[in-house]
């Protein structure tokens, strides 16, 4: 019953949560409405002809379930897969995905204005995918579209039924 009340008041000021992550030495953040679970790396089965960011897929209580490595995506230095690697299983609209991420970090509450519009700058991420950036104290979060940047037609995820 406190947790709805919780979400009543947070939704009232306009704050929104964030799960928060690490890739390499970049911090980002996804809505935490996004998020199935969190669950520890293990290989995935991998498909032929896939993106070299799709790693695989894993079978998740019935679901088959693609498994994108971010570092990948964003073109980070290759990481090793260590103790501290997650995969973070999302439910965006009717499909299931999986995302390969150095570490969880936690969840964060953001105010509208505790968020800025992110520069104009080329980089791996489509500018359109970044929601902007979240500061809370010294550290900058960038913040996701994860709907968007995985729904995007090179990330070879898209169903054709959309």
């Amino acid at each position: 019953m406190s947790v709805v009340a919780k979400t009543t008041d947070s939704a009232t000021a306009g704050a929104r949560e964030y799960l928060t992550f690490r890739l390499d030495q970049e911090e980002y953040g996804i809505d935490i409405l996004k998020v199935q679970e969190i669950r520890g790396y293990e290989p995935p089965t991998r498909i032929a002809n896939a993106p070299s960011f799709i790693k695989g897929v894993v079978n998740l209580r019935g679901t088959i379930v693609p498994i994108v490595d971010m570092r990948l995506k964003f073109n980070c230095a290759q990481a090793d897969y260590n103790s501290f690697t997650v995969v973070i299983i999302l439910n965006l609209r009717s499909r299931v995905v999986g995302v390969v991420v150095d570490s969880v970090s936690d969840v964060m509450e953001l105010t509208p204005d505790s968020i800025r519009s992110a520069p104009d700058i080329e980089s791996a991420i489509d500018n359109s995918c970044i929601l902007g950036l979240g500061s809370v104290g010294e550290r900058m979060l960038i913040l996701l579209d994860i709907e968007k940047l995985m729904s995007g037609l090179d990330m070879g995820l898209a169903s054709t039924s959309e």
